[in-house]
């Protein structure tokens, strides 16, 4: 085991599309929604608590712009009526020497909504893209 934690600005991202670093992952978060009960007869005043469905954020991720980069919009035009193309994503913190230390797979990710770069006359900031991502599932590992 290491003395220190691990770091997180090195990770990678694999969405299915061109390898490419990205500036920025959020919204790795699972919940279990809570279920209270209480019956009639009960003799006690409160009610039991449950575990019910689990919930699981959106992803947002963040890269820079690149010249004759469109995958993220490619993506988002895969969309008809009630028809999308889902991916597995796989997103690794790396250690010290490069390698996945925790890894998370998300599986069947679509994509709900696509932002292009703020632009602005006196910025000194790279154009950056974001993509919000759906998904039915999230397991960490550690590596």
């Amino acid at each position: 085991m290491s003395t220190y934690p691990l770091v997180k600005f090195a990770f990678e991202v694999d969405w299915g599309g061109t390898k490419v670093g990205f500036q920025e992952v959020s919204g790795l978060n699972a919940e279990a929604a809570l279920i209270e009960y209480r019956h009639g007869a009960s003799p006690d005043f409160s009610k039991i608590k449950m575990p019910g469905l689990k919930t699981y954020s959106n992803l947002t991720l963040k890269r820079g712009t690149f010249k004759g980069d469109n995958e993220f919009f490619e993506w988002f035009q895969t969309i008809q009526l009630n028809t999308v193309e889902r991916r597995s994503i796989t997103i690794s913190l790396l250690d010290e020497n490069g390698e996945p230390a925790v890894t998370w797979k998300v599986k069947n990710a679509f994509v709900l909504k696509v932002n292009s770069t703020d632009l602005k006359a006196e910025g000194n900031e790279v154009a950056i893209e974001t993509l919000e991502i759906a998904h039915e599932g999230l397991t960490i590992e550690n590596n």
